[in-house]
C-alpha cells in the first residue's frame, strides 16, 4: 500500500494542481470524523493507508498552488485597517 500512494497521487496530480486544497480539506474531514477508525493503532500494530496519504510530501507539494491562491484571494477580500 505504501508504494501505491505516490502512484495514485501522481495519477491525480492534474486535479490536485487545480483543486487540491478543497479536495484535501474534504479528505481530512472524512478521515478525522468521529466515527472513523484510528489512523494509527499502536495497540493493534496497524497503520491505515490514510496515514501515508496525509503525510505525503508529494500531496502537500501538489496542493501548494491552490493553497497559495486561496490565501491570496482571502486577503484581497479584507478591508485595510
Amino acid at each position: 500500500m505504501r508504494a501505491l500512494v505516490p502512484v495514485a497521487i501522481l495519477i491525480s496530480s492534474p486535479v490536485l494542481l487545480l483543486a487540491g486544497t478543497p479536495i484535501l480539506r474534504r479528505y481530512l474531514r472524512y478521515v478525522y470524523r468521529d466515527e472513523a477508525p484510528q489512523i494509527l493503532d499502536k495497540e493493534g500494530g496497524r497503520v491505515s493507508v490514510h496515514y501515508f496519504v496525509i503525510t505525503s510530501r508529494l500531496l502537500q507539494w501538489l496542493c501548494w498552488p491552490t493553497e497559495s491562491l486561496a490565501r491570496l484571494t482571502s486577503r484581497r477580500g479584507r478591508k485595510p485597517r
